[in-house]
């Protein structure tokens, strides 16, 4: 893969990885990775803050959690998808949420936080919002690429060695089950803001020792409970176009098929799923030509898929925060 931009270059793209790698490095460190000056990469950064849409925040993995993780479908009555997505976008269980469908279509991924919140929507409020006709709900069972594995590694701009040198250190990963307590939410709650939060932001947020908000952050990071993930405008890089993958396989060939999905270049995200097709993907490509030629050669040619459907995203209206930075 390789990028394409009159606008962005090369280090824009590494400094994109680095902070995929690490978005709470330090200009410093990642300068010295990088190989420029630590007012460089402040440069670059505020840049594609300011023109190519980038934050850095925190996310809770709902897979190491245990919590459950749903895609949904919505078929809506024509010119009222729109206002159903925004309204779904200032939820906060809600984590992506995308038009298809030439508008009639809302696909959103969602992570209730407990049963409850769970059967408030899927039980309570969608299916008693009279514009929405149809409703498909994909319970993620198994994540094959995506979450804390980011889309960016498959450009390869950053080494091994870059890479290593940029991972954070948190110490060994955590034995026990990952888990959020009920006093580490005003921590997490800035950090889902910026995730380069600095220490003293969340001592004042907390009321904790600055050495104490270290210490619960490394047994955060360390467990998988949280992750620091990037946003950004895919288009920066000449990647403009994005579709939701509704890939059904036959039972024997749904891992393999998987696996095979988080090697391809194309797919930022792959999981298995509960619904009416057992695999969900999203692939993110240069043009319509190239998503019809992923579609007709990579994954047509996989042994065991026997049904695929594709919803090109006509826009993307939540990513990891909403509202989106201004372009």
């Amino acid at each position: 893969m390789r990028m394409e931009s009159d606008t962005f270059d090369e280090l824009d793209l590494r400094v994109l990885d680095a902070l995929e790698v690490n978005g709470r490095a330090s200009f410093s460190r990642i300068g010295a990775v990088l190989g420029v000056s630590d007012q460089t990469v402040a440069r670059r950064y505020r840049r594609l803050c300011a023109e190519g849409g980038l934050r850095v925040v925190a996310v809770r993995d709902a897979q190491r959690l245990g919590q459950d993780h749903w895609t949904l479908r919505l078929r809506c009555v024509p010119d009222s998808a729109p206002a159903i997505a925004d309204a779904l976008a200032k939820r906060p269980d809600t984590s992506w949420i995308g038009l298809a469908a030439g508008g009639t279509e809302v696909i959103f991924g969602t992570r209730p936080r407990s049963a409850g919140d769970r059967d408030d929507l899927l039980l309570g409020k969608l299916p008693r919002t009279p514009r929405v006709l149809e409703i498909h709900a994909h319970q993620m069972l198994h994540r094959f690429y995506g979450g804390p594995s980011g889309w960016l590694r498959k450009f390869a701009v950053l080494s091994d060695d870059e890479v290593a040198a940029l991972r954070p250190r948190h110490g060994p990963e955590a034995r026990e089950p990952a888990r959020i307590e009920p006093e580490d939410e005003p921590l997490l709650a800035v950090l889902e803001r910026d995730g380069r939060a600095t220490h003293p932001e969340l001592r004042r947020a907390t009321g904790r020792s600055e050495s104490a908000v270290k210490r619960r952050l490394a047994a955060l990071f360390a467990s998988g409970a949280v992750y620091v993930d990037v946003e950004y405008h895919s288009e920066i890089l000449g990647y403009p176009t994005a579709a939701v993958l509704w890939i059904t396989t036959i039972p024997a060939a749904l891992h393999r098929v998987g696996q095979a999905l988080a090697a391809h270049d194309e797919i930022a995200h792959a999981a298995a799923t509960a619904g009416p097709s057992n695999i969900i993907a999203t692939a993110v490509v240069r043009s319509t030509a190239d998503l019809y030629a992923y579609l007709s050669g990579p994954l047509g040619r996989l042994e065991g898929v026997q049904h695929v459907e594709a919803s090109p995203f006509l826009r993307r209206v939540k990513q990891l925060t909403y509202p989106s930075p201004a372009r």
